[in-house]
């Protein structure tokens, strides 16, 4: 990935112009304050396990509170904003060398007041940071460092900095703060400005006539050329599973028998479960894969992709019987239930990419390690079907293990079940990589709505089972009143008032409970949310939903999501919430809210609501 520039820049009205910022002088020193204490750092106790994994760290971290930027503001002191998840290998590697490095920490501590950010935790900052570092360097991803303004308004912010060059900008930093600070607040107002500008273009209600069913329709040809057709996904140097788009091109071509949608959804389903993205030992999705064949995993697992995937496999299974896709969604299952899944019914959020400071060597194989553990005509098969070699096709001669071409015989595959048991008996003897068992209220919805879809398809009871437990544990857990709810938990600690994915995708899950047992204190714990939701995150000025509640401190912009990435944006799943609830209570208003909403989110996105 690209490296920070000593000039910063953004882009105003979609036109890139230059500040000269980071000047060569002598640095200055302050001493660094974190808010109460000077030479602490505060993340001990922290509701977020991504953030306690920082507290050793010789930085002075504080977390994102008004205390902390009201301190900054006293002292007027820049500050660091570093943004990162419990997941990311670049976020671990980053802390490793760099944030555990004394000589950084002491620059870090005596000129800047040092902010962590769980982006799980604080959406809504994530947002704000990441524009930020789109519009000042041209890279957005994780770990993100953003520097801002004693305020919290950013002006320059980029992603991943090796030690030597991170104290090299830090430097140039300071100097800019001491001897150009009337620029660099310039530069702060500009990317406010333009973040604000980007996020209100063309958000007018329409008045004429919707027309969302042929403006939605007439979008789907230009999707075309974004289809690969020979390893599935969308063209691009990486891989990152869509589920939301696959949904909808498996709908699509049910319906219309469109054959090149029909035949994409069917390729990008077999290769990802068949590729090294999906766990072909343990069951379960990584995030993405670093190559354009799904072979690579970045090794970390999300409940949110696991989630969508067990929803989409289970569909593709109801509408073609295919038994590749009622195994994936058996599996992902299995390993929900064994690595995310807590006492109480709760899904924890992640496991981690890394194990012993390494990334992915939980789950790599070398050839020895796959002959041994197995008996002669297993080892054969395993070598040959999941293309184990000496060489390897990962680090040191291991291996990444996925269905080689021309070997997928879902039956044989099926015949070496005892085969990959053996293998992740093996495995489980090895240090497993830490989960982060924070509770977000969001992606339990999007798991429990994974576990009703797995039922519907299945028939089977416990997945059904799971689906209530986990909906038991969010009404008494993180609705602390009638449609109101959190966003997180971790333990007995309750995390930030809940955002506009919380309530969505709640009240979506709560709809598909009362669809498969007809409960009707479903039906209306859904409908509550989204009352709620429609005082709390609606604008008087168009039809689509703030993401954050009003009374969230953030410092550039109150936004509203409307493109849909890996998870649909909240904007999106509302609107379909509103729409059912509309057809349930045969509610107008209801109905007029979401068809407005998708009317105006097609201004923005010819693909919302996919």
């Amino acid at each position: 990935m690209a490296q920070a520039s000593a000039s910063l820049y953004c882009t105003a009205n979609r036109r890139a112009w230059c500040y000269l910022l980071l000047l060569t002088s002598a640095p200055w020193i302050w001493a660094c304050n974190t808010g109460f204490n000077p030479h602490a750092n505060q993340l001990s106790n922290s509701s977020s396990p991504y953030l306690r994994e920082h507290a050793d760290n010789p930085v002075h971290w504080q977390e994102w509170n008004e205390q902390t930027l009201a301190h900054a503001s006293k002292e007027n002191k820049p500050v660091i904003v570093s943004i990162g998840y419990a997941a990311c290998h670049w976020c671990h590697v980053m802390e490793r060398e760099t944030f555990m490095d004394t000589a950084v920490a002491r620059l870090m501590n005596e000129n800047f007041v040092c902010i962590k950010v769980d982006r799980e935790e604080r959406p809504d900052l994530d947002q704000v940071y990441i524009q930020a570092a789109e519009l000042t360097s041209g890279n957005a991803g994780w770990p993100l460092n953003a520097f801002a303004l004693p305020d919290g308004r950013p002006f320059y912010a980029a992603t991943y900095f090796p030690k030597d060059q991170w104290s090299s900008l830090l430097t140039q930093i300071v100097n800019a703060f001491s001897n150009d600070h009337q620029n660099l607040i310039r530069q702060a107002q500009a990317v406010k400005n333009n973040i604000k500008q980007q996020d209100s273009l063309e958000l007018g209600i329409r008045t004429s006539e919707p027309t969302v069913i042929k403006d939605f329709l007439g979008a789907v040809p230009s999707w075309r050329p974004q289809l690969d057709m020979v390893h599935g996904g969308l063209v691009g140097p990486n891989r990152f599973p869509m589920p939301a788009v696959s949904e909808f091109m498996l709908q699509y071509s049910y319906v219309t028998g469109d054959s090149t949608f029909k035949e994409w959804t069917r390729i990008t389903l077999e290769e990802m479960a068949y590729g090294g993205i999906y766990d072909q030992v343990g069951g379960g999705f990584a995030r993405y894969a670093i190559d354009s064949m799904w072979q690579v995993p970045h090794f970390e697992k999300m409940l949110y992709d696991n989630g969508q995937l067990v929803s989409l496999y289970s569909h593709a299974f109801q509408a073609t019987g295919d038994s590749l896709y009622l195994r994936i969604v058996r599996e992902t299952l299995a390993f929900v239930a064994a690595e995310l899944t807590s006492p109480e019914g709760a899904f924890y959020s992640s496991v981690n990419a890394d194990s012993e400071g390494e990334e992915g060597k939980y789950y790599v194989w070398t050839e020895d390690e796959v002959t041994s553990t197995l008996d002669s005509q297993e080892a054969r098969d395993m070598v040959s079907i999941f293309g184990v070699t000496s060489k390897g096709n990962w680090e040191a001669g291991r291996n990444i293990l996925h269905v080689k071409t021309g070997m997928r015989d879902e039956e044989k595959i099926k015949q070496l079940a005892g085969a990959r048991k053996a293998l992740a008996d093996r495995r489980a003897k090895r240090t497993r990589p830490s989960s982060d068992q924070k509770i977000l209220t969001s992606w339990n919805a999007i798991m429990t709505s994974g576990y009703v879809t797995a039922f519907r398809a299945t028939g089977e009871q416990a997945y059904l089972g799971a689906a209530l437990n986990n909906a038991a544990y969010l009404v008494k857990n993180l609705q602390p009143g009638d449609g109101v709810m959190l966003h997180s938990r971790l333990g007995s600690m309750s995390g930030a008032a809940g955002f506009l994915e919380d309530y969505a995708w709640t009240a979506r899950a709560f709809i598909h409970l009362y669809e498969v047992t007809f409960d009707l204190a479903w039906l209306e714990r859904a409908r509550a949310l989204a009352d709620h939701a429609v005082g709390k995150f609606g604008s008087q000025d168009n039809a689509l939903f703030f993401f954050a509640p009003g009374e969230q401190d953030n410092p550039v912009s109150r936004k509203m999501e409307v493109y849909d990435n890996v998870i649909p944006s909240s904007n999106s799943v509302f609107a379909e919430v509103l729409f059912i609830l509309g057809e349930y209570y045969q509610n107008e208003e209801y109905t007029k809210r979401a068809v407005n909403a998708v009317t105006q989110g097609l201004q923005r996105d010819p693909a919302y609501g996919l």
